[in-house]
């Protein structure tokens, strides 16, 4: 294939740099440098902040300067969101004054919904990727004219089943990791817990399965939720529980690949878990709710599904206890990482 002219379309909220803010920052960093390594142009689009050897344009996301009586107004949204949308404004404004002698492509990796919005005025092709189950905004966007010029991509059969009213076609083409970076471990006696301290990714439900297993947990992650982290996962900290910080990729990948198991524990319909993709290429086998993606990525071989929480704080079911006496081998094979030697797995886990 030779050489395209990307332009890659990112969040203007989050920076696409280490520690990342999340998932879909990370796969951001991921598919920007994997595409630029087999030789194709990338010019990355994103917010300020973002990492140098990417050579990112930042998106002119502009401090918003209105007067007292339109911040009084009733119709006066969030000054988060008018910059944030004042911003895909003036790039899908630049992309359409020229944007077809500069790329061969669009792919719009952001969750806003003007790259689909204004994709008509373009004369590039447009991809979207969708990441989340279906938002009000980007629907309407969708809506916009009786035909949809853009190209929808999900990460997931669960993204694209849901979206599948409003989106029949979308191709899935689930995010992917470098696993000549992520790789097997040497294992441990922890159990860990990576992600965004927010409700919906439920650390708190962590706790709790790793407290009834009476196995110690690692927890890593930036805290998005301050209040929930201060009211429902800090007072949990103690007896084998501990919260080790918002890590970078490498720290991320030693946690991983010492631990004995994961524990991943969402509170919604998880479009894909780019964790179990991470903790699996480590070699550490994974236990979760069967909710969402996960039961695309995981089998029997190489994790645990259980139901999932009928209740934010108590849930009746857990992914734990759970433990293996050898690490499986198909943690490692699930993410196409090497494995030499591998034992046998003997699982021990209860579906409670």
């Amino acid at each position: 294939m030779s050489a395209l002219r990307v332009a890659l379309i990112a969040s203007a909220r989050h920076p696409i740099s280490e520690p990342f803010a999340g998932g879909l920052e990370a796969h951001t960093w991921g598919l920007a440098h994997a595409l630029t390594r087999r030789g194709h142009r990338v010019e990355l689009f994103a917010a300020p902040g973002s990492d140098p050897a990417l050579e990112a344009r930042e998106l002119p996301v502009r401090q918003v300067v209105l007067s007292s009586a339109a911040r009084a107004d009733a119709s006066m949204p969030s000054t988060a969101w008018m910059e944030e949308h004042h911003a895909y404004l003036g790039l899908m404004l630049d992309l359409a004054r020229d944007g077809e002698h500069r790329f061969d492509v669009v792919h719009n990796n952001s969750l806003h919904y003007l790259p689909v919005a204004m994709a008509s005025a373009l004369r590039v092709p447009v991809i979207t990727t969708l990441h989340t189950p279906p938002t009000p905004w980007l629907e309407s966007a969708i809506q916009s004219r009786d035909t949809c010029p853009v190209v929808f991509t999900a990460v997931s059969q669960c993204t694209a089943s849901a979206w599948h009213p409003m989106v029949p076609d979308a191709l899935v083409v689930r995010n992917g990791i470098d696993t000549d970076f992520w790789r097997p471990g040497p294992g441990g006696p922890d159990l860990v817990w990576s992600g965004r301290m927010v409700p919906e990714k439920g650390p708190h439900l962590a706790i709790r399965a790793a407290r009834a297993a009476g196995v110690p947990l690692r927890l890593a992650g930036p805290v998005s939720d301050e209040r929930y982290f201060e009211e429902e996962v800090e007072p949990l900290l103690e007896d084998g529980v501990s919260y080790v910080g918002h890590l970078d990729r490498k720290e991320l990948a030693e946690l991983l690949g010492t631990s004995a198991a994961a524990l991943v524990t969402p509170g919604w319909d998880e479009p894909y878990g780019l964790v179990v993709a991470e903790a699996l290429a480590c070699g550490t086998p994974v236990c979760g709710f069967d909710r969402g993606a996960l039961a695309e990525i995981l089998t029997p071989r190489c994790g645990l599904l259980a139901p999932p929480a009928t209740s934010r704080r108590s849930p009746r079911s857990s992914p734990g206890p759970c433990g293996w006496t050898a690490r499986p081998p198909a943690a490692g094979r699930s993410c196409s990482a090497p494995w030499s030697t591998p034992p046998t797995p003997t699982p021990v886990c209860t579906r409670g």
